[in-house]
C-alpha cells in the first residue's frame, strides 16, 4: 500500500509540473453533438452514422462525441444488449456497429467534412469478464473480502468490475489502450466516463502522453474545477439542473445570474451546456417531461451563454420518449422540425466569436429588465461582435422594456432574419417562453 500511495504521489508531482492544456485551435468555436450508435439508426451501425455526417455538418455541428463502441460484456449483462459502459475489450469494436475499418471510415470522412470525433472512454471500471481478468489480471481490480472483483462502491452497476488505480502495469496499459485510438483510428480525443471517480493524477499523465501523439480534445463527466488542467471540457451539469428548475417554477432568472456571477471556472475552460444527453433522456426524462415549453427558451440560453452547446441525437427530430438503455430502440427521423431551430443556434456559435471559448472576457453582461425574476437579457461582446440574448422564462406573456448603454445599432433578428434596429432603452413583448437573439 505504501508503494502505490508513494508512486501515485511522485507520478502527480512529475505530471502535474508539465501537464500543460496544448487545446487545438479548432475547439475554440466548436459545437458538439452526441452519437448513441445502437439507436441512431434501425441498423445501429458505423455505416449509417457515416451516411449522416454530411447532413450533421450542415446543421453546424464540428464535434462527434460516440458513446462507447467497445464490445460489451456478457457476465452480469443488464438487458438483452447491456451497457455500453461495461467494456469487454479496450481495443476493440462492438460487432453489432460493424469493424474496426467501418469505423475508421466514419473517422476519415468526418475529418474530410471538417469534423472532428471524440469517444467515450471508461477508464474507472470495466465488464467482469474484460480480456484483462481473461488474462489473470486480477491485481489490476479492486477486490472484495473474498478476493474476487467487485463493481464501484455505492451504485448499482452490477455489470462492471471497479479498476484498481493503485497498480501501475494497469495504468500504463489504460494509457497504451487510449494512445490505439490515436494512432490505428486517428480519433481526437475522448469524452471520460465519471471522470471525478478516476485519480486525478492519472488524468494528468494521460493527457501528457496523448497530446505528445497529436493535439486532442478532452472532455470530463463530471464538474470539478481542477479537472481543467487535463481536461478542455467539463459537464455543466450544475446549469442543467437550474434549467430544469426553472422550467418547472421552482427557480427563477435570478438563479442563472447568480450562477454565471460566481462562476470560478478559468477563462479558457469550456464548459458543456446542454438540455438533453443519453443519460438525461434515459433516466430523468425527455425534455419534453423536465422542460416542456421552457425547452426551447433553455436551448437558446444554453447556445449563447459561456460554454460549448450539445445536442444529443434526435433532438433535432423532437425526440419525445426515454430512449431503452440496454435494449434496441432505434430514433424515429420521419419529422425533422428542429433541423432549421439548431442550424441556427450552432452556426451563430461558430461564426460569431462574441461566443466563443477565450480568455473569459466575453463573459455574459447581464442587462437591467423591468422584472429580473422574470426576464433575462445579456450580452456577449468580442472584437466588435455582439450577441444579445433575451429571454422570457415564465408561463406567461411578458411586456419589459430593458436598458444598456452602448448597444445602440443594426443588429440581425437569428431566427427572422430580419435588421433590427436596438438602442439604449427597448421595449419587448415576448409570449411565454418566448426567446429573440441580436447578433452583429
Amino acid at each position: 500500500m505504501l508503494k502505490s500511495i508513494l508512486f501515485t504521489a511522485l507520478s502527480f508531482l512529475a505530471f502535474s509540473s508539465i501537464a500543460q492544456r496544448n487545446t487545438p485551435d479548432w475547439a475554440q468555436n466548436a459545437t458538439i453533438y452526441e452519437i448513441n450508435v445502437r439507436q441512431f439508426s434501425k441498423d445501429g451501425t458505423f455505416a449509417q452514422v457515416t451516411k449522416q455526417l454530411p447532413r450533421l455538418k450542415s446543421m453546424g455541428v464540428d464535434i462527434l462525441w460516440l458513446m462507447p463502441i467497445h464490445p460489451i460484456g456478457v457476465k452480469n449483462r443488464k438487458g438483452s444488449l447491456g451497457s455500453y459502459y461495461a467494456v469487454q475489450d479496450y481495443k476493440a469494436v462492438n460487432r453489432e456497429f460493424g469493424d474496426l475499418n467501418d469505423f475508421k471510415a466514419l473517422v476519415n470522412k468526418a475529418h474530410e467534412l471538417g469534423m472532428y470525433v471524440i469517444i467515450d472512454w471508461v477508464a474507472n471500471h470495466s465488464s467482469p469478464d474484460n480480456v484483462w481478468l481473461e488474462e489473470g489480471h486480477l491485481d489490476w481490480y479492486t477486490l472484495d473480502s473474498t478476493g474476487n472483483v467487485q463493481p464501484t462502491i455505492g451504485t448499482d452497476w452490477w455489470d462492471v468490475a471497479d479498476l484498481n488505480y493503485d497498480n501501475p502495469a494497469m495504468r500504463s496499459e489504460m494509457i497504451k489502450s487510449m494512445k490505439y485510438w490515436l494512432t490505428d483510428a486517428n480519433i481526437d480525443g475522448f469524452r471520460c466516463d465519471v471522470a471525478g471517480w478516476v485519480p486525478m493524477d492519472f488524468w494528468m499523465e494521460v493527457r501528457v502522453e496523448l497530446q505528445a501523439v497529436k493535439p486532442i480534445f478532452m472532455l470530463a463527466e463530471a464538474e470539478e474545477v481542477p479537472l481543467h488542467d487535463a481536461f478542455e471540457m467539463t459537464y455543466g451539469w450544475n446549469f442543467h439542473h437550474i434549467m430544469n428548475d426553472v422550467a418547472k417554477g421552482k427557480k427563477d432568472a435570478t438563479a442563472i445570474q447568480e450562477y454565471v456571477k460566481t462562476n470560478k471556472y478559468p477563462g479558457n475552460a469550456f464548459r458543456m451546456n446542454f438540455t438533453s444527453n443519453h443519460d438525461e433522456n434515459s433516466w430523468n426524462g425527455t425534455e419534453m417531461e423536465r422542460m416542456g415549453d421552457a425547452r426551447f427558451a433553455l436551448a437558446v440560453l444554453a447556445a449563447t451563454i459561456e460554454g460549448m452547446p450539445l445536442v444529443y441525437n434526435g433532438q433535432e427530430t423532437s425526440l419525445d420518449r426515454r430512449l431503452k438503455f440496454f435494449d434496441k430502440d432505434s430514433i424515429e427521423w420521419k419529422k425533422m422540425d428542429l433541423v432549421p431551430f439548431y442550424t441556427k443556434l450552432l452556426k451563430l456559435h461558430q461564426t460569431n466569436d462574441a461566443l466563443w471559448v477565450n480568455d473569459g472576457t466575453n463573459q455574459a453582461r447581464f442587462v437591467e429588465t423591468t422584472n429580473p425574476k422574470e426576464q433575462l437579457v445579456y450580452i456577449r461582446e468580442s472584437n466588435g461582435h455582439q450577441v444579445i440574448t433575451v429571454l422570457n422564462l415564465t408561463n406567461k406573456k411578458s411586456e419589459f422594456t430593458f436598458n444598456s448603454k452602448n448597444i445602440s445599432g443594426e443588429y440581425t433578428d437569428l431566427f427572422s432574419g430580419k435588421k433590427k434596429t436596438l438602442l439604449d432603452s427597448n421595449k419587448v413583448a415576448l409570449g411565454p417562453w418566448g426567446y429573440q437573439v441580436y447578433y452583429k
